[in-house]
C-alpha cells in the first residue's frame, strides 16, 4: 500500500489527470442506506461503491492516478489492491479538508497535472462517460458535475496551477457555481451524476447498471435477507 510521504517516480505526461477520492471510515459511511440495506450490509456496500468508482476511474486512459484519502484500514487495503494510492486523512476535519489535503499530496507529486475531486459513491460510473467529462473539463480552469438531484456535486476539477477550492456537502452546486467553476451539462453522463446516499438512490443506480463489486455485494445481501 502506498501512503503519504513515500517517494514516487512519475513518468506520466502532465496532461493526464490525478483524482482525489475522499472516503469516510466505513463504520460511519452511508448511514441513510440502513433502511434499504440493513446495518450489516451498509458498510460493505459503501466499500463496494468506492471499489467500483476507483476501478472505473483508473480504467480511463486520461487518468494517471487516484489518491484515496481515508483512515479506514480495510478500505485502504481494498482500494490499494485496485491501484489507488492511499493517503491518511491527517486533517480529520471533514470532507473539504480531506480534499484539500489530497490536493496538496497530488500537487507535490505532479505539480503540472490537472486534478479533480471525485465522490466515492458512484457505483454505476462508466469510464466512457467519465472520460468525456475529463475531456470537457480540460478546457476550463475549474469545472464541476452536479449530482442527479441538481443540488450537490459529484466531480470538481482544477487545471494545472489552479486551486481546487472544494465546497462539497449539502447544496454544493450553488456554492461551486458562485465560486466561478463551470457547470458541466453534457448529455448522457448519468453515471457520473448518480451518487448513492439513500435506498432510492441505490435503486436508481442499480437500474442504471452498477459495477461488479456493488452488484455482487447487493446480490449476496439479498440472498442473506431471504434466508
Amino acid at each position: 500500500m502506498r501512503i503519504e510521504g513515500e517517494t514516487a517516480t512519475n513518468t506520466d505526461p502532465a496532461g493526464r489527470w490525478s483524482l482525489v477520492v475522499p472516503l469516510k471510515p466505513l463504520a460511519r459511511a452511508k448511514s441513510r442506506l440502513v433502511p434499504a440495506s440493513g446495518a450489516l450490509l451498509r458498510p460493505r456496500l459503501a466499500l463496494a461503491f468506492a471499489r467500483d468508482t476507483v476501478a472505473a476511474a483508473l480504467s480511463c486512459p486520461a487518468v494517471a492516478d487516484v489518491v484515496v484519502v481515508t483512515d479506514d484500514t480495510a478500505a485502504g487495503a481494498a482500494l490499494a489492491a485496485l491501484g489507488a494510492r492511499i493517503v491518511p486523512d491527517t486533517p480529520a476535519a471533514g470532507l473539504n479538508a480531506a480534499l484539500a489535503h489530497g490536493e496538496r499530496v497530488v500537487r507535490a507529486a505532479r505539480p503540472g497535472a490537472p486534478l479533480a475531486a471525485l465522490n466515492a459513491d458512484l457505483p454505476a460510473l462508466r469510464p466512457a462517460e467519465f472520460s468525456r467529462v475529463l475531456e470537457f473539463s480540460a478546457a476550463f480552469p475549474r469545472a464541476f458535475v452536479p449530482d442527479a438531484a441538481g443540488i450537490g456535486t459529484t466531480f470538481l476539477s482544477a487545471g494545472p496551477g489552479v486551486e481546487l477550492r472544494p465546497a462539497f456537502g449539502g447544496p454544493s452546486r450553488s456554492r461551486h457555481l458562485a465560486s466561478g467553476a463551470v457547470e458541466i451539462t453534457l448529455p448522457d453522463i448519468d453515471s457520473v451524476r448518480r451518487d448513492v446516499d439513500t435506498g432510492e438512490d441505490l435503486r436508481l443506480a442499480l437500474a442504471l447498471g452498477v459495477g461488479p463489486f456493488t452488484a455482487g455485494r447487493w446480490a449476496a445481501g439479498a440472498l442473506a435477507r431471504e434466508r
